[in-house]
């Protein structure tokens, strides 16, 4: 019988796209959308694919996005969540003022037409007008004398008043930028000056399509690495060294933080405050080849207690193997094309190119939050990481049925 999360490679493609969705990614729900409804590619009607894609991203288990710049889990986020407020104010006002003022105009054209006689009103629409006499036409000849000095006053005063309001509009214009731009300072200020005394210090790099991190420091003894997530303390400054390997990348938790950019052969930093505790999603946000949407990490900010506990245990080597059918996993890594590319510490296997694999089952997600790390995924994305995660650079491994069995199995172990 087949588990919940099992399914052969053929059946892979089309749960992976319900799998982009469920895990938030935008551009993977705006390719669902559109695959589903290909005609609005044909028509070019994007506000209709998006309105599509947003139909297909459903909510976070909690009821909240897998990540959401709209709630904001630590102190700079708050900063950016502050000037997006008061951006969406100001330009919520303007726009409204500028259709006021278009309605106003629009009423005013009618009823100038209309007095001029160019434009009948409403209720006269039905109504034949009746042939003036004689009489009547010098009658309004002469009035029209009379009205021609007042209209050109009238029209002055009209001329002037609009004239008084178009420099208050401009004024207020200029204001209201100017006001914004000092918010954005303000606001860039708040985000430098974030204490980081007692930081924790992380190196986090980008590849494609996939981030390793590295906490500690080699010379020390504590050093680890882990892949596609990221534990934080509750309530601690957290610096970030960011890096890229091949190509640029952005680094990007709206709940924590704005973005950063991640150009190769350039260092840069980021620092940020956790104030709640939960688990919030990360994405690269610049494009970055095939797989950019399926680039994705985890935060988990957790009390102080619980990070030291999970960073003791990421320090401590690989469980050894105790049964031969472990033992047989084990040396199939070892002795195999596995570990010229993935680390697993207590073990002969010390590559460099793929995430470090010592706890890896402690790990919710595989290949950067594509899908669920269960055994039966395990399996297919060794036996065919392409057909998973198309562009991907891990090369297909053949094993046969046993083998397989064994090296899972061994995987298994490591937590």
């Amino acid at each position: 019988m087949k588990t919940r999360n099992a399914c052969t490679i053929e059946q892979w493609r089309p749960l992976r796209q319900r799998r982009l969705v469920r895990r938030g990614s935008w551009f993977a729900a705006l390719d669902c959308a559109l695959a589903r409804k290909p005609r609005l590619v044909r028509s070019g009607s994007g506000f209709a694919a998006l309105l599509c894609a947003v139909a297909c991203l459903p909510p976070h288990a909690n009821g909240e996005p897998a990540q959401n710049a709209l709630r904001p889990a630590g102190v700079q986020a708050l900063h950016i969540f502050n000037l997006w407020n008061l951006t969406l104010a100001v330009c919520s006002l303007v726009f409204a003022a500028v259709l006021i003022a278009l309605l106003i105009a629009m009423l005013r054209a009618s009823a100038r037409k209309r007095k001029a006689g160019l434009e009948p009103a409403p209720w006269e629409w039905s109504e034949t007008p009746p042939e003036p006499s004689p009489d009547s036409r010098a009658e309004a000849g002469h009035e029209a004398g009379h009205e021609a000095g007042y209209e050109a006053g009238h029209e002055s005063s009209q001329e002037a008043r609009t004239r008084r309001v178009v420099t208050g509009a401009s004024i207020a214009s200029v204001v209201l930028l100017f006001g914004l731009l000092l918010a954005d300072v303000m606001t860039d200020r708040a985000l430098s000056r974030l204490p980081v005394a007692d930081a924790l210090h992380l190196e986090m790099t980008g590849h494609q399509w996939w981030w390793e991190a590295r906490y500690g420091r080699d010379s020390a003894g504590d050093a680890f690495a882990v892949a596609n997530e990221l534990h934080v303390p509750v309530g601690r400054p957290v610096v970030i060294s960011l890096k890229a390997d091949d190509v640029i990348h952005t680094f990007w938790v709206p709940n924590l933080h704005g973005k950063k950019d991640m150009i190769p052969g350039r260092d840069a930093t980021i620092e940020f405050r956790a104030d709640r505790a939960g688990t919030y999603r990360g994405q690269c946000a610049e494009f970055c080849g095939l797989e950019h949407a399926l680039m994705a990490f985890s935060v988990v900010a957790e009390p102080p207690a619980r990070y030291e506990a999970w960073a003791a245990h990421q320090r401590e080597p690989a469980p050894q193997a105790v049964t031969d059918m472990h033992k047989r996993g084990e040396q199939l890594f070892t002795t195999g094309a596995c570990a010229n590319c993935h680390t697993v510490r207590g073990t002969s296997a010390a590559g460099l190119l793929g995430p470090d694999l010592t706890h890896l089952m402690s790990r919710p997600m595989l290949a950067a939050g594509t899908f669920d790390n269960t055994p039966a995924n395990l399996a297919a994305w060794i036996a065919a990481p392409g057909s998973m995660k198309p562009g991907t650079s891990m090369p297909a491994s053949r094993f046969s049925q046993q083998d397989m069995a064994a090296l899972v199995a061994w995987l298994g172990t490591l937590q």
